[in-house]
């Protein structure tokens, strides 16, 4: 059965020798174990430029998956050291991403935890930013009222 969670998301970007980029989201959301696998889900906001998206996270032993649904559609997979192609849907195009994870670190469980992911994207073979993800999940009190 899904919990409602609090969930304060850190992104970092770095493209090319641009200077970073970062952006902090905190938002209510649900988790949920099914199996073997716990799914993370939350709604972006117009601060992350991604409003009337739907963000799930899949975290596995091993690997995480994020699928994005809506204003974005992407499907992106996170293995250390392994290289994954994602297609990226957005309102302007689409186009395919390779993502090269450097280190992924994930420590979820049923009360909270957090997941670390550091990865380069890829276009055309060739990278064109540094992303780092840092994800923080507390479960919310039973009856504690988490404003919008």
């Amino acid at each position: 059965m899904a919990q409602e969670v609090m969930i304060s998301v850190k992104g970092i970007q770095q493209f090319d020798a641009a200077d970073k980029d970062s952006i902090e989201l905190v938002t209510r959301g649900s988790l949920d174990r099914e199996g073997g696998m716990l799914t993370l889900q939350y709604e972006e906001s117009e601060l992350t430029g991604l409003e009337g998206t739907l963000t799930t996270i899949q975290v596995e032993p091993e690997r995480v998956t994020m699928l994005r649904t809506g204003q974005v559609n992407t499907q992106m997979v996170f293995q250390e050291g392994r290289r994954h192609l994602a297609m990226y849907n957005t309102p302007y195009g689409a186009m395919t991403v390779g993502v090269n994870t450097r280190h992924l670190y994930a420590e979820l469980g049923e009360d909270g935890g957090e997941i670390e992911i550091d990865y380069n994207i890829e276009i055309d073979h060739t990278v064109t930013g540094r992303n780092i993800f840092r994800i923080n999940v507390k479960k919310v009190p039973n009856g504690m009222n988490i404003p919008c």
